[in-house]
């Protein structure tokens, strides 16, 4: 099929590479350059840079749309479009432009976490499954009918974890929902909008993570927000990013800290404790807990 291809981040480059490698994809769309890092350096979105090693047009259009820009992906008599995370709101033009429509992958098991944060709410909210879903798009935001879904357990997974999994599994599953709209074989199954929950975008105010928190709760937060945009603490007046951390039954009194060694270091919350194993401390980079315990020796006698 001659395919357009619309995404911007990470998420969005295996799965434009595997299409690659069974379709023509003949333009990727994604997101205007913007400046990143201390130096403002404006850097390419990674589905640009993933396209132009493959030699595939990149279109970077600051509004989608715009009459001018419909008109231009009109041009290239695309058979469908593939969306994965591209960032923007598509208008029914472009919904309806290909022969086939458009498809989303969208990092969920639909109806529930439609929204921007699927991947950080199902980890924080100690979801045990998670999944992709493959769908037709529709005006409303992630309410299009759903084409097929996988789901695998992430019981134990942080969000990034979550994140490389789900490309991996979205992958494979729009190659074969490809497959089946080609063939005529595909059967999409309407919503239930009564079961549908929203996955709101992260807020700074969110990734604080406090001590009277429930232990399980805190660590499901942790894992969900690791290693972006990362949860964390405040201890001895520092505040504490935690990358990566264990739970523990072990309890005390809700802020304690109850041991500090090559282990980590365990702080007690409601119910049981969190042993901090690697942190981003304030105006720090990424080191282990005992790497700090030994650089504050003093906070933890």
């Amino acid at each position: 099929m001659r395919v357009i291809y619309m995404g911007t981040p990470d998420f969005s480059v295996l799965p434009l590479r595997r299409i690659a490698e069974r379709h023509e994809v003949v333009l990727a769309v994604t997101q205007p350059d913007k400046p990143k890092g201390r130096g403002y350096k404006m850097l390419p979105t990674p589905v640009k840079e993933c396209a132009q090693s493959l030699g595939i047009e990149v279109y970077q259009p600051e509004k989608i749309n715009d009459e001018a820009v419909i008109e231009y992906l009109r041009s290239f008599e695309a058979d469908i479009i593939v969306v994965a995370a591209y960032g923007k709101k598509l208008p029914v033009s472009i919904l309806e432009m290909p022969k086939y429509k458009c498809i989303n992958i969208h990092a969920s098991l639909l109806p529930r976490y439609r929204g921007a944060a699927p991947i950080n709410r199902a980890i924080m909210n100690g979801d045990k499954t998670g999944g992709v879903t493959i769908m037709n798009m529709a005006e409303g935001m992630d309410t299009g009918d759903i084409i097929l879904q996988r789901s695998f357990d992430i019981s134990t997974m942080t969000a990034g974890e979550y994140h490389d999994r789900l490309s991996e599994v979205g992958s494979d599953a729009v190659l074969e929902a490809m497959e089946l709209i080609e063939s005529g074989r595909a059967c999409p199954v309407k919503q239930n909008d009564d079961e549908a929950t929203h996955a709101a975008k992260i807020t700074k105010e969110e990734c604080l993570v406090e001590f009277d928190m429930n232990a399980t709760a805190a660590y499901n937060k942790i894992r969900g927000l690791s290693p972006v945009p990362c949860a964390y603490i405040v201890l001895n007046g520092k505040r504490i990013k935690i990358v990566e951390c264990e739970l523990s039954c072990d309890e005390g009194e809700p802020g304690k800290v109850l041991c500090a060694d090559k282990n980590g270091i365990k702080i007690a919350f409601v119910g049981g404790s969190i042993v901090l194993k690697r942190i981003r401390p304030e105006g720090s980079g990424e080191m282990t807990a005992w790497a700090y315990v030994l650089g504050h020796e003093a906070e933890f006698r």
